[in-house]
């Protein structure tokens, strides 16, 4: 990536990575550190982005750390890749590895921990008198750890604390990194029921996800919000037979960021200051209750900001799993809508899990991409090895 306009190109498509409509009632939720959205791993990816309520796995830490006590398994790594804007260029992409540990044999709690790193490449950063001048690396970065337990015999919660940093340096006095704290609150419950005489495995989540502070990058003379997200979601488990299990799962979002309030005509540049001084001036806790009542659209609006998705997956001897989803986001609010297809492969010591997007939006940075997700059972190689 050689190109001064790089920089700000990758700054622009990381804070809304969605299709820009240019319309005068475009007004989608701009937010800081986006990459704290991105699906990490190929099997949610695979499903349409879903993971609130899906069946625990390794990747359980960005989707619903609560799901962690459920896991069969004492303790598990994984680790994924995304290449972002794979077409463009090669040195963009996201960087995810999460791990878990159960202290205890009655599965009653877990410990569990995530990296994630989203790199905007290396940038050649020209003069005034447009010479080299140096190489950048801007980048985002989040760190959390986890608690979740078992409170019931079939609900467990978790609170998951968050250190995030953003990096967009560019050797200037106007360029700060930025730094900020959140937490999560996650809650999960499974539990059977019957549809005639077959038992189904039923899955009931929730993750309200970086709540924490504001993020300045010029050194606090202006903060952004981060992006504070309530999911919730569902999964039912149908076995068709001893060998075969089919899953449908569907998730729900909505950012809990104030909405932007659109420019009224007429209005001065003093009010239009004022209407952005307003913005900037809600805390980021304000902003979580003002999120549900004020789109400037009303109604309409306030249900055009949820996002959902549904998935499926189908798998065979609890090895072979194919997956399908599709996610679906307002036209007006950032206009991400793609299919998704994955598959994946289980042995007793490790799960590869690959995932594929297909846009039906013009543009979408991961369009016709290839996200790959490695797992380890620990426990599992620790008896391969003995």
């Amino acid at each position: 990536m050689n190109r001064t306009a790089g920089f700000f190109l990758c700054c622009i498509l990381s804070v809304i990575w969605g299709n820009i409509v240019f319309a005068q009632d475009y007004n989608p939720i701009p937010v800081a550190m986006p990459s704290l959205q991105f699906a990490p791993d190929a099997r949610g990816g695979g499903m349409g982005d879903i993971g609130a309520a899906t069946m625990p796995d390794a990747y359980s830490q960005h989707w619903n750390a609560a799901k962690y006590p459920f896991i069969s398994t004492q303790s598990g790594v994984a680790f994924s890749y995304t290449p972002w804007l794979s077409k463009l260029v090669s040195d963009i992409h996201l960087l995810y590895a999460s791990g878990y540990w159960k202290p205890g044999n009655d599965n009653l709690d877990a410990v569990s921990a995530s990296l994630r790193y989203f790199s905007l490449g290396n940038i050649d950063i020209a003069d005034m008198n447009g010479k080299f001048w140096q190489t950048v690396s801007p980048h985002e970065f989040a760190l959390d750890l986890a608690y979740s337990r078992r409170l019931s015999e079939t609900f467990a919660g978790a609170v998951t604390l968050r250190y995030i940093r953003a990096d967009y340096s560019t050797g200037d006095n106007e360029t700060t990194p930025g730094n900020a704290f959140a937490a999560d609150l996650a809650g999960y419950n499974e539990s059977y029921l019957y549809l005639g005489h077959t038992e189904m495995l039923l899955g009931l989540g929730f993750n309200l996800s970086n709540i924490g502070t504001k993020i300045s990058y010029d050194g606090g003379t202006n903060s952004n919000f981060l992006p504070t997200n309530m999911r919730l979601g569902v999964s039912l488990g149908y076995p068709i037979s001893k060998d075969h299990t089919l899953s449908f799962s569907a998730d729900l979002n909505k950012l809990l960021v104030p909405t932007p309030q659109l420019a009224m005509e007429g209005e001065t540049a003093e009010e239009a200051q004022q209407r952005i001084d307003d913005y900037q001036g809600v805390s980021s806790i304000e902003g979580i209750f003002k999120s549900f009542g004020d789109a400037p659209g009303g109604l309409k609006e306030e249900l055009q900001e949820i996002m959902w998705s549904v998935g499926m997956e189908y798998t065979y001897l609890n090895q072979f799993s194919v997956r399908t989803g599709y996610y679906h986001e307002a036209e007006y609010k950032g206009n991400r809508r793609y299919f998704t297809f994955g598959a994946g492969f289980r042995m007793k010591t490790f799960q590869v899990d690959a995932a594929y997007l297909i846009s039906t939006a013009q543009t979408n940075p991961l369009d016709q991409t290839l996200r790959l997700s490695l797992g380890f059972d620990i426990e599992g190689i620790r008896n391969l090895l003995q």
